[in-house]
């Protein structure tokens, strides 16, 4: 059988951690940020995981 591909997409946006759970950084960070506070534009640089529901889904592009 051929090796599985990665997903190009899906590894820009994701990471795996040591426990096998997958990272994902904040929507919304990237512009138009003139109308959103200080504090909300600090609290989207943090990263987050990715919920229980779509662990699996993701997990599939990312072998």
């Amino acid at each position: 059988m051929p090796k599985m591909k990665t997903h190009s997409g899906a590894k820009k946006r994701f990471r795996k951690n040591k426990n096998g759970k997958i990272k994902r950084s904040s929507a919304f960070a990237e512009h138009i940020k003139t109308k959103k506070t200080s504090k909300r534009k600090r609290q989207l640089r943090k990263g987050d995981l990715v919920s229980k529901s779509d662990e699996k889904r993701i997990g599939k592009l990312l072998p």
